[in-house]
Order: C-alpha cells, then sequence, then structure tokens
C-alpha cells in the first residue's frame, strides 16, 4: 500500500550506502587465474617443449659400433600477449550533482567498480572459449588449451596433428558422468606425481558428482581462490587468506568447482602447474586499488587480478569524462598433455 502525502511530505527517502548486484554470477576459473598471475614478458612468450624420445639408446657388447646422429627432439610453443577493455563513461552534469552534501554513494567510483566487475565478468566467460573471438583477439580459453585438435587445430602456433603430444584427452561422456568415466579420464591426464590438481564445471555436473558420492564423501569444503593454495589433503585450505575461498567438493585429492562461466556439459581437469595466465601491464595506465561498495557478488574486491585504467579523461567536444579499464596478457598452458575434459554430460 503507497504511504500517503501526510507521509511522502514529512519523510525524507534513505539511500543505503551500499549497491547489491543481482546480474553477476559466479566466476571461479578466471578469479583463480588472474589473482596469481605470471609476468608476460618480451614480444612474446617463448616455452621449449620436448615431444619426441632419444632413440639412439641401446645394449652393446665387444666392439658394437653406436649411432652418431644427433637428435632434435624439442620445439617452441609460442603466444603473443592479447588485450581487453571496457569504457565507463559519465558526465559532468551528473558528478556534478552527486558532489553535494547529500552525497550517500561516490557516483564515480561506483560506476568505475561496477565496470571492472562487469569486465571480469567478461573475462571469465572468455577463459572458458577457443580464442577465435572478435577475430580471434580474445584471450585463449579452456576450449583451445584442453583439446585434441578438434576445436583448436593448432596450439602455441604448432599444429597438434604434427605434435601429438600437445593434444589432450577429450572423452566423450555418451550422456552420464559415472566415477568410472571420472577415473579414466583422471588417468589419461596422469603420470606419476603428475596429476590434476583442480576440476571445474558447471553447477549441473557439479549436483550430478555429489550424486555420486557417499554422505561423507557429500561434504564441502572451502578451497582458496588463489591458484596454487588448493592443497591436498589436509592442507586443503593451505593457502586460503582472510577467509575468502570457494566451496568446492573433492576427487582423487583435489577440488571440484562449481563456476557459472563453465561450459555446459563438460567436466575439465586441469593440472594448474601448468597453466597460468601470464599478465602484461598496459602502458600509460595505472593499476586499480579501490574497494567496491557494491555487495552481493564474487567481485567485491579487484584489487590484484591485474587490471588497471587510464585514470578520467575529459573530452574537447562534451561536458563528460571517460575512463577506460584494461587487461594485456595470454592464458598459457606450457603442457596441455597434462589436461582433460568429459564431454557431453547430462546425468547420472
Amino acid at each position: 500500500m503507497a504511504l500517503g502525502t501526510r507521509v511522502t511530505t514529512t519523510t525524507q527517502d534513505k539511500l543505503m550506502p551500499k549497491v547489491v548486484d543481482t546480474i553477476l554470477g559466479s566466476n571461479v576459473f578466471a578469479t583463480r587465474m588472474l589473482s596469481k598471475a605470471q609476468k608476460f614478458v618480451g614480444e612474446r612468450m617463448k616455452f621449449p617443449v620436448k615431444y619426441v624420445k632419444n632413440t639412439t639408446g641401446t645394449s652393446f657388447s665387444g666392439f658394437d659400433t653406436f649411432s652418431t646422429a644427433a637428435t632434435d627432439n624439442r620445439v617452441n610453443l609460442e603466444f603473443v600477449p592479447k588485450f581487453y577493455q571496457i569504457t565507463c563513461a559519465l558526465p559532468l552534469d551528473e558528478l556534478s550533482a552527486n558532489a553535494t552534501e547529500e552525497q550517500v554513494i561516490n557516483l564515480a567510483k561506483v560506476e568505475l567498480a561496477s565496470t571492472a566487475q562487469d569486465m571480469a565478468d567478461d573475462i571469465g566467460g572468455l577463459f572458458y572459449g577457443d580464442g577465435t573471438g572478435n577475430s580471434s583477439k580474445d584471450f585463449l580459453g579452456l576450449e583451445a588449451i584442453v583439446d585434441d585438435a578438434t576445436n583448436a587445430a593448432t596450439y602455441g602456433t604448432l599444429a597438434r596433428a604434427t605434435y601429438t603430444t600437445l593434444k589432450s584427452t577429450v572423452t566423450a561422456s555418451s550422456g552420464t558422468l559415472t566415477l568410472l568415466k571420472m577415473n579414466t579420464l583422471y588417468n589419461a591426464a596422469s603420470s606419476g606425481t603428475q596429476t590434476p590438481t583442480a576440476g571445474y564445471c558447471s553447477e549441473a555436473i557439479y549436483s550430478y558428482y555429489s550424486q555420486l558420492l557417499t554422505p561423507q564423501e557429500q561434504i564441502p569444503k572451502t578451497v582458496s581462490m588463489m591458484k596454487g593454495g588448493s592443497g591436498r589433503g589436509l592442507n586443503s585450505n593451505a593457502g586460503l587468506v582472510g577467509g575468502t575461498g570457494y566451496t568446492s567438493l573433492h576427487y582423487m585429492g583435489f577440488p571440484i568447482f562449481a563456476d557459472e562461466k563453465a561450459t555446459s556439459g563438460i567436466l575439465y581437469f586441469v593440472n594448474e602447474d601448468f597453466l597460468d595466465w601470464y599478465a602484461l601491464p598496459v602502458a600509460m595506465t595505472q593499476p586499480i586499488k579501490y574497494r567496491s561498495v557494491i555487495e552481493g557478488n564474487d567481485y567485491s574486491d579487484v584489487e590484484g587480478l591485474g587490471f588497471s585504467w587510464t585514470d578520467w579523461i575529459q573530452p574537447t567536444n562534451s561536458a563528460s569524462v571517460v575512463s577506460h579499464i584494461y587487461l594485456g596478457g595470454e592464458l598459457i598452458s606450457s603442457n596441455p598433455k597434462r589436461h582433460a575434459k568429459l564431454t557431453g554430460i547430462t546425468g547420472v
């Protein structure tokens, strides 16, 4: 029921000093990658990889003749940096009206925070893609990295058909998720102590996996948002800072994350020891360093994710200010063989 004018003409409205986000969802994989970035160095990054064995070894006796042939068993993966931007613009008349004693929320700060969070949300989607969007200007994502040449025939400038050790394991689930299929996928991506360290999937697949577990195994654990902080066994919370983290179920000692950005129907097993975001600061910008006044999402603080901005720029032909937020670098795996994915999951 609407209040009468006796109330509306005698009572001041109350604007709460926080903005509640009702649109952005979880962004687990991108946050973990961006929060522990490596440095992008040079005009391109090169990763030497060994793709064939030296086969000159042999047993011998007496004066047997040995091979003197040289072997060439390495090649470089090569990656160039890519860049993403988002624009934040405000008219000066609105900024003037906001800059009064009655200001509850700083308009410039909340718009910049909101825009940075929207950009982080965009990046989360790109990190699951194949990098071909916008004429291949998009960052590489898991669909290109965890692939057997179906989506990405080349990786790091090398043809996977020629260099077959750059192929990841890709297995069709035929609809159902089972522990046997997960075990087979895990074994395919593992070799000795080199095993997957994290799993990423949609909320639906996360729910399917939960149904496969005993009641005791269904107890979720909190895992650090920081890549490399997941740990194993009793150290599953290693690296957890300030209580910030994500809820996960565990499989073979590593966390399985539900991510709203994850590709539908796919369960990824990745070895994060061979998967990093390499950041390249954008020239003539400054790092974003502020605390957000927006609550209700996973982006309460984008400081430390590598975003930078141009400061406010005033155009010559309008009463306004414009700012551009940037992110530069590339998502790179130096060993795609250590990742795997199960596709086409629709149930248990």
